[in-house]
C-alpha cells in the first residue's frame, strides 16, 4: 500500500547516518554566511522550488532566486535551448559565496546538470536533491547530496520539500 511506502521510506531514511551527516553539512553552509540562493527544479520540482524561494526569504531572511517565471524561461530556452537554459541564466546572476539549490527526482535531467556545472564553475555551493536510482548523475556533483531510496514522484519530491522545510526551520530557529 503506497502510504506504507511514506513510512517506510521517512523511517529508513530519516534515522539514517547518512541523512544526519548530510543534513549537518547543509546547515554548515547556511551558516557559512550564505547570503544569496538560488533554487532550480523541473516540474514539480519547480513547484518546491517556487514555495522554497519565498521561504528562505521570509523566514531566512536570505536573498533568493528562481528559474520559474515563464517568459524567462522560454526567452532562455528559446535562445539557448532548454538543456542551457538554467546555466545561462545563472551565468548572469550566480557569484561565489552563492549557493545553489538544485531538485531533480531523477537526477539525470540535463538542464539541472548543466546548471549545477555552472554555479561549480562560478565558485557557487551546492545542495542537490534526487531520488530514484542511487548512482544518478546529480548526486555525484553536489557539495551536499540529499538522495531519497524510491521510485515514486510523490514519495521523493515530498521528501525534498521536508529536508528544505527542515534545514529552513532548524536555520531560523538558531
Amino acid at each position: 500500500m503506497l502510504p506504507n511506502i511514506y513510512k517506510e521510506t521517512f523511517n529508513s531514511y530519516f534515522e539514517s547516518e547518512d541523512f544526519n551527516s548530510t543534513f549537518t553539512k547543509a546547515m554548515s553552509i547556511l551558516n557559512s554566511g550564505v547570503k544569496r540562493i538560488f533554487f532550480i527544479g523541473n516540474g514539480g520540482s519547480n513547484s518546491i522550488c517556487s514555495h522554497m524561494y519565498e521561504d528562505f526569504a521570509k523566514i531566512g531572511r536570505f536573498q533568493t532566486y528562481t528559474f520559474s517565471d515563464g517568459a524567462l524561461i522560454t526567452c532562455y530556452a528559446n535562445d539557448y535551448g532548454y538543456d542551457k537554459a538554467m546555466a545561462e541564466w545563472l551565468k548572469v546572476y550566480i557569484q561565489e559565496g552563492d549557493l545553489l539549490i538544485a531538485i531533480s527526482s531523477s537526477g539525470n535531467s540535463s538542464n539541472i546538470l548543466n546548471a549545477c556545472n555552472e554555479a561549480l564553475n562560478a565558485k557557487a555551493q551546492t545542495i542537490v536533491l534526487s531520488g530514484f536510482k542511487n548512482d544518478n548523475k546529480l548526486r555525484q556533483i553536489g557539495d551536499v547530496s540529499f538522495y531519497i531510496p524510491a521510485t515514486d514522484y510523490g514519495v521523493v519530491e515530498c521528501f525534498h520539500q521536508v529536508i528544505l522545510h527542515s534545514l529552513l526551520d532548524t536555520y531560523s530557529k538558531k
